[in-house]
C-alpha cells in the first residue's frame, strides 16, 4: 500500500482532531458539563444535544480500522459484557423511576451488543478480520495468494545435466561388486 502524501496526512491528523474533540465535548455536555453553566430548560437541551453529538462523532470513530480492530478483539468485548452488564443490574436497583430504567437498558444494550460480538467471534473459530482500506492504485495491489515454492511448468525447457554426471534414474553401481563405471576387471 502506498503511503499518504503530505498533504493527505495533515488533512487526516484534523480531521481526526476535530472529530476526537466534538466527541470529548458531546460526552461532556451529556454528562452534566452544560449544568455548570446553564439551567432549566437550555440545560436539558445542552444534555441531548450533547448525547446526539457524542452519537454521531463516536459512531463515526468507531468506523476506523484500527478502532474496529480494538473493539472487536475478544478481550475488549468481555470487558464490555461484564461491565455494561453490571452497571446495568445496578443502575436499575439503586435508581429510581425512568433515570434508572434508561440507564440500565441503555447499559443493556451495549452490554447485548459485545454478547452478540463474543457469539459472533466463537462462530468464526476467534478469526477477525479487519478492514483495511483499498489502496488508490487498483495495479499495485498484491495478490491476495503467492505460493512459497515455484510451480514447474510442464513443457518448459529445461537446463539437462551434462552427459557425464549419473542421471537419477540410472541404476547405481554396488559398491564391493566389478560393476563400477570405468571397471572392466570383470571381463578378465
Amino acid at each position: 500500500m502506498m503511503s499518504k502524501s503530505p498533504l493527505a496526512r495533515v488533512k487526516s491528523f484534523f480531521a481526526d482532531l476535530f472529530l476526537w474533540s466534538f466527541f470529548v465535548v458531546g460526552l461532556a455536555t451529556s454528562m452534566g458539563g452544560a449544568g455548570a453553566v446553564l439551567d432549566g430548560t437550555a440545560k436539558t437541551a445542552a444534555t441531548f444535544v450533547g448525547i446526539a453529538v457524542a452519537l454521531f462523532t463516536g459512531s463515526k470513530i468507531t468506523k476506523k480500522p484500527k478502532i474496529k480492530a480494538f473493539l472487536s478483539s475478544r478481550p475488549v468485548l468481555w470487558f464490555l459484557f461484564l461491565f455494561n452488564g453490571g452497571v446495568a443490574a445496578v443502575s436499575y436497583v439503586t435508581m429510581d423511576g425512568a433515570k434508572g430504567i434508561a440507564t440500565a437498558a441503555g447499559m443493556g444494550l451495549v452490554s447485548l451488543g459485545a454478547a452478540g460480538g463474543l457469539v459472533s467471534n466463537y462462530r468464526n473459530g476467534g478469526r477477525t478480520a479487519p478492514e483495511e482500506p483499498m489502496s488508490e492504485a487498483p495495479s499495485q495491489q498484491q495478490p491476495a495468494y503467492e505460493p512459497q515454492y515455484p510451480q514447474p511448468v510442464y513443457d518448459a525447457p529445461y537446463e539437462h545435466p551434462a552427459y557425464d554426471a549419473p542421471a537419477p534414474y540410472q541404476q547405481q553401481p554396488v559398491r564391493g561388486t566389478a560393476n563400477r563405471p570405468g571397471d572392466d576387471t570383470h571381463w578378465a
